[in-house]
């Protein structure tokens, strides 16, 4: 009896370390985070998120978009690992906010399953779900990362880098300035956010004129919700509610960030925010990401980087296999 637990213990041991990636954005390739006792989520996963897996050092963790598409967007990193040489060793997880109001959005959704609002403002913004008041969409990814984090189950885990592109961008933006996890989970975290429609500024000022020099916003009157929450700090709510404003800016800053830009995302296309508080930073996507890393280093001194990967658009596959996105995405140990 003593013999075959050894073995059973050896064979587990040795194919935890030799298992090989998930790649396939099929449901063999998923796994529900549990949220509570009556709530869950599902994300794609390269590897389990509970078996032991000693290869894995690294951790790339993407947010989808405004269609919700967590299996595309798991099929173009898989795409980015492989041309980085970074597959067998990095944990890939796509999480999907999935949304069903039985009219705009219909995704189909499992027992227990959150569901996020319709509304573009909600799960991109931390918002609380609409099936559970008590769990923000942010709270999601505190506990994606709280896994990760069990030393029992990747103990050679370095470094994990949390990426979005255009919705998915903005999740990205917001949740780096508010998350209360970043310094608790014994790994260093970076932020990649590409592409996204808005930003949430820490003050009044916007860029204006030809040179998007940062003035304060001058269109109040007509434009009331300029620097309310998502756009600014003005009337939170969800997981950021309880945050002070002084807290938000001192983590946008320390934080480590990079915004890659796509040169050619110049068009009011794939869900481009055209209403007043979004117009006030920028007339497109690279505008606004430009003015904003420019705005963020020089008055707050985050140090953040700004990359504009060539001939993109508002594209995450282009944005994401570009040569230049490769070892920021895949870092190496």
């Amino acid at each position: 009896m003593m013999r075959a637990t050894l073995l059973l213990l050896c064979f587990t041991a040795f194919a935890s370390v030799n298992a090989e990636p998930c790649a396939t954005a099929t449901t063999d390739c998923t796994e529900w985070i549990k949220l509570g006792p009556q709530a869950q989520a599902l994300v794609y996963r390269t590897y389990s998120l509970s078996t032991r897996n000693d290869k894995v050092i690294r951790a790339l963790i993407v947010v989808h978009g405004a269609g919700r598409d967590a299996d595309n967007y798991f099929r173009t990193v898989l795409a980015a690992a492989f041309l980085a040489h970074a597959l067998e060793d990095t944990i890939i997880i796509s999480p999907r906010f999935a949304s069903n109001d039985g009219q705009r959005c219909r995704d189909t959704l499992a027992a227990n399953e959150i569901n996020w609002s319709c509304s573009g403002e909600s799960w991109r913004s931390g918002a609380s779900a609409t099936n559970n008041n008590k769990l923000t969409s942010y709270d999601l990814m505190d506990e994606i990362l709280r896994e990760l984090a069990r030393k029992a189950v990747f103990p050679n885990l370095k470094s994990v880098v949390l990426c979005g592109h255009s919705a998915g961008g903005q999740y990205v933006t917001r949740y780096e300035m508010a998350n209360q996890v970043h310094d608790r989970l014994g790994f260093p975290i970076s932020y990649v956010v590409s592409n996204p429609s808005s930003y949430a500024y820490l003050d009044p000022e916007r860029p204006a004129g030809a040179n998007s020099e940062l003035r304060p916003f001058t269109d109040a009157r007509n434009c009331t919700t300029y620097n309310n929450w998502p756009y600014g700090l003005k009337k939170r709510n969800g997981y950021t509610a309880s945050l002070s404003d002084d807290l938000l800016k001192q983590q946008l800053a320390a934080r480590p960030v990079t915004y890659l830009l796509g040169e050619i995302d110049i068009l009011p296309l794939g869900g481009f925010d055209s209403s007043c508080p979004a117009m006030a930073q920028g007339s497109t996507r690279l505008a606004r990401g430009q003015a904003f890393a420019n705005y963020v280093n020089q008055k707050y001194h985050a140090g953040h980087k700004l990359i504009v990967v060539p001939l993109c658009g508002h594209n995450a596959r282009c944005m994401f296999t570009a040569e230049a996105a490769l070892p920021i995405l895949f870092p190496k140990q």
